[in-house]
């Protein structure tokens, strides 16, 4: 397995540690389709949290916000779909919302997270 790799799924690991500290049932990990990947789905009340988790080392020239641009917003809230449509999960049971995780990792230990609820919308990618 890859370094990188490595990485990333310590990064999603701490965050559904963090999520279900907080109440949040994890439905998925890394649910796919072509050209697209959810990171995190998780429920907590009548909330649907899709999550991108980005792991980066200390001094990343660039953030795990920053990382994800309007392609990629536009891939996880076409996997979001995706994902209630396969479930069954109708659009007026939940609030569904897309969140980001930004894992700050450094020698395999997990330094910080910073979760931004309610990240990007599709009205952030018209």
């Amino acid at each position: 397995m890859s370094r990188q790799l490595d990485t990333g799924n310590l990064g999603e690991e701490a965050v559904c540690r963090y999520l279900t500290q907080r109440g949040y049932e994890i439905l998925a990990r890394n649910f796919r389709i072509p050209g697209a990947e959810l990171d995190i789905v998780a429920r907590k009340g009548e909330s649907i949290a899709f999550v991108e988790v980005k792991t980066r080392m200390p001094g990343s020239l660039e953030s795990g916000f920053d990382a994800v641009g309007k392609a990629k917003q536009r891939r996880i809230i076409r996997a979001g779909y995706r994902f209630c449509e396969q479930r069954g999960i109708g659009e007026t049971a939940y609030y569904f919302r897309y969140d980001i995780a930004e894992v700050i990792c450094q020698c395999g230990q997990i330094i910080s997270i910073d979760y931004l609820e309610n990240a990007f919308d599709e009205s952030d990618i018209s």
